[in-house]
């Protein structure tokens, strides 16, 4: 029995067609948590979201399962999980240091708790709605 690694295969993409729009759209995910995280939100406005926490696992959920649909491999996923996990901690500590926003260990909890249920659901049929979404389109570009 042999273990055959190979670095390289942890993130090819071959299942996608639109590889390069799927990644672009998440590193906007990306860049909009870190952005709305940072900037300072009036009151007015968090009176009308969710329950805050439930936010904070849901936004991390869909992070977490927006990529996990791009980079299937066992070990790209875990690389992912300890990525979003660090990314939520990491974000904690900078609205620490902000004079609008608080540090809080329950949205770590729950940025983390998002993500492992995203992990989790992404080995079921929610790890695949990209792929199915793009079997939905036609193969080549129709003819006007």
């Amino acid at each position: 029995m042999t273990f055959d690694f190979h670095p390289k295969g942890l993130l090819t993409v071959q299942h996608l067609r639109f590889k390069r729009l799927w990644v672009s759209v998440g590193i906007l995910m990306v860049i909009g948590i870190l952005c709305l995280s940072l900037i300072s939100i009036p009151a007015s406005v968090m009176k009308f979201l969710w329950s805050d926490k439930v936010l904070h696992g849901v936004v991390y959920a869909a992070l977490m399962g927006w990529f996990a649909q791009i980079y299937r491999h066992d070990l790209a996923r875990l690389g992912l999980v300890i990525g979003f996990i660090a990314l939520g901690i990491g974000i904690e500590y900078l609205q620490g240091m902000t004079p609008s926003r608080n540090f809080d260990i329950a949205d770590m909890v729950a940025n983390s708790c998002g993500v492992v249920l995203a992990w989790a659901l992404s080995y079921t049929f929610f790890g695949t709605i990209l792929e199915r979404f793009e079997a939905l389109l036609p193969k080549r570009p129709v003819a006007l």
